[in-house]
């Protein structure tokens, strides 16, 4: 027994060491060394699971390709790019900083002459997708979160397995956790047919600690290195079917063809190179030539634990700060730190227009209230913020000032931040950001608006549910 008690000592001591190295904000390392300290053998077991600072401490370490590092600079147009015949957007002009700071951040330059075409809820989204995998003559890449049998993943093997017969390659990567239900006869039926298939951060016992708590949330499709699809959906029949619980499920994607696809090939290539352990994808065979067949302009922005920078979290804070007018949020899980807090609120106070859209629903009573926690000081502040009563609201969109937006897979919170791999694709486009704000406004309109007084008025039960979710707040 004192040997037990000496080594968690040890232990507990190491962790602190670990944690006054590599801690990213001091409230944040002070709840850590409490629970390891007041809470035995669970405090430290937490903090295995959830406290780690990927950042610091990199489990994964992409090897750089310089031939796709020059390749993507060659089709890239930036304010600073050499290549003097590619006229530079008067917006990407005017937004210039914004973009240099995400190509630092992330490390995709924002490219011209794309075509951008948003994609409301999933029967637009599948159908769109289904054409073009039809189209497919070289590749196919698909990348998941959740990637759930059903009726819908069914018609994905079908399709699949055709193409594969035809000679496209044709490959898998889904989420170890998200697409945990994913059963082993529906994979083997689509390797059994020359499709290659991966789950990323498998949870093996000897891997579990390290990795449950660091998930892929990517959605990511990618044909013949010419059209691509990101966004919030994944593969799952309740897009189509609704859900039991919470009815019509409501969601945001985003069709593309154009140069941007480099970029979006680029994010999938290191995540199969993690996860299937190949450098297969790390060459510019699944780089296809370009034609700048639209006029828009568009940035994939990318981030994961092992980045450098919290890129997606640097682009909705941008966007935030730099609204004059007004900046528009949907986001199911609106759950920021205190710094992306503090900037809603002074955006607010300082007179631009900030709302928020968000489901009256949840699929997490947790999240839900956690989520509440901050209504009462965003009211205060003047913030809008409003309730959409039918289904389960799931898209990921900011708009900024009829100029800005953006559309992907990323939340608005911390774990979407540090924790998952994410990817959005921010546009520099006035017709796109024009007509996702008319969309936004005619569902303010069939959406309940929060009033600060009456929202005073909730009850103490109601506090307290609040305040008790909160604390979770950083690992939610």
């Amino acid at each position: 027994m004192m040997f037990a008690l000496i080594a968690y000592v040890l232990i507990a001591f190491v962790l602190m060491g670990r944690l006054l190295l590599y801690g990213v904000r001091p409230t944040k390392t002070l709840a850590w060394l409490l629970a390891i300290f007041t809470i035995p053998v669970g405090g430290m077991l937490l903090y295995f699971i959830l406290g780690r600072n990927r950042k610091k401490n990199k489990f994964y370490r992409f090897k750089k390709n310089e031939t796709i590092s020059r390749y993507l600079q060659k089709y890239n147009a930036l304010p600073h790019s050499e290549a003097p015949t590619t006229p530079i957007p008067p917006l990407l002009k005017q937004h210039h900083r914004l973009a240099q700071m995400m190509t630092k951040s992330s490390g995709a330059f924002p490219t011209t002459g794309n075509v951008l075409q948003p994609l409301k809820n999933g029967p637009a989204t599948f159908e769109a997708i289904f054409k073009t995998l039809e189209k497919a003559r070289t590749f196919i890449h698909i990348q998941y979160y959740i990637f759930e049998e059903g009726d819908l993943a069914n018609q994905f093997r079908s399709l699949l397995i055709q193409k594969a017969k035809e000679g496209v390659e044709v490959r898998l990567l889904y989420d170890a956790l998200g697409s945990r239900v994913l059963s082993k006869k529906f994979i083997k039926s689509l390797k059994t047919e020359g499709i290659q298939v991966f789950g990323f951060l498998p949870m093996r016992l000897g891997r579990f600690l390290s990795s449950v708590n660091y998930r892929n949330h990517r959605k990511i499709v990618i044909v013949d290195g010419l059209y691509g699809f990101t966004g919030g959906i994944n593969v799952s029949d309740k897009y189509i079917n609704g859900d039991p619980n919470l009815g019509p499920w409501y969601d945001m994607h985003l069709q593309m063809e154009g140069p941007v696809i480099h970029s979006l090939q680029a994010v999938f290539a290191r995540d199969w190179s993690f996860a299937s352990g190949t450098e297969e994808l790390l060459n510019t065979n699944y780089f296809a030539p370009q034609t700048r067949a639209g006029q828009s302009t568009a940035q994939v922005v990318s981030s994961g634990p092992d980045s450098d920078f919290s890129s997606i979290q640097h682009l909705y804070f941008s966007l935030i700060n730099k609204a004059k007018n007004y900046v528009y949020i949907i986001n199911p899980y609106i759950i920021p730190g205190e710094a992306l807090l503090e900037t809603l609120k002074v955006a607010a106070l300082s007179g631009v227009d900030v709302r928020l859209l968000l489901s009256a629903n949840s699929d997490s009573l947790l999240v839900k209230w956690t989520v509440r926690s901050n209504f009462e000081d965003l009211l205060a502040a003047g913030v809008k913020i409003y309730l959409y009563p039918d289904g389960f609201l799931h898209s990921k969109v900011m708009l900024c000032d009829d100029e800005l937006s953006t559309i992907g897979t990323a939340n608005l919170d911390i774990r979407s931040f540090e924790q998952n791999y994410e990817v959005n694709v921010l546009m520099y486009d006035k017709t796109i950001t024009t007509t996702l704000k008319h969309d936004f406004l005619n569902d303010c309109k069939k959406s309940q608006q929060l009033n600060y007084h009456q929202h005073l008025q909730r009850s103490k039960l109601e506090r307290l549910k609040e305040g008790t979710a909160k604390v979770f707040s950083p690992i939610l």
